[in-house]
């Protein structure tokens, strides 16, 4: 599928939403666990593979990266950090039927500004999206080497 000039086209926008969001001022290492923590719910090893390698070129710790899975038993991570966590985990299982709950916002919107959420909500949509193609079309894991597309 990603041969064709179709996919091309539609990839290309959608690494461009990514652009965007990564230009945002919402921190790097934030956006970097949000889609590391979306990709273990979803199982897309494709992205597990990219983002913690992404994440850890960009100096995040082994210590933090082991712990994504397991963030609210974990004491390495900030408030703010805490509350993107939960606000991606919500956001990926809405199909559980509970949607993001007001408490999960409100605690979010006390740590970002506007510019940020709009950033942090898109982000978890996205990875979302990228998660679904790569499952969809059975993208292997373990090959990714940072900086490879791009």
């Amino acid at each position: 599928m990603f041969g064709t000039p179709f996919a091309g086209k539609v990839l290309r926008h959608l690494n461009s939403v990514g652009k965007v969001i990564g230009d945002s001022t919402l921190p790097a290492a934030t956006q970097e666990l949000v889609k590391i923590r979306a990709s273990q719910i979803n199982g897309c090893g494709f992205c597990l593979d990219m983002h913690t390698k992404d994440a850890a070129k960009a100096g995040e710790t082994s210590l933090r990266l082991n712990l994504v899975a397991a963030w609210r038993e974990a004491t390495v991570f900030t408030d703010a950090e805490r509350a993107a966590l939960e606000l991606a985990e919500q956001g990926t299982r809405v199909a559980d039927g509970t949607g993001v709950s007001d408490e999960v916002w409100a605690e979010a919107a006390r740590h970002y500004d506007e510019e940020q959420l709009a950033a942090l909500v898109t982000i978890i949509a996205m990875i979302n999206a990228y998660n679904r193609l790569n499952i969809l079309t059975r993208q292997p894991a373990g090959a990714y080497e940072p900086g490879m597309f791009g």
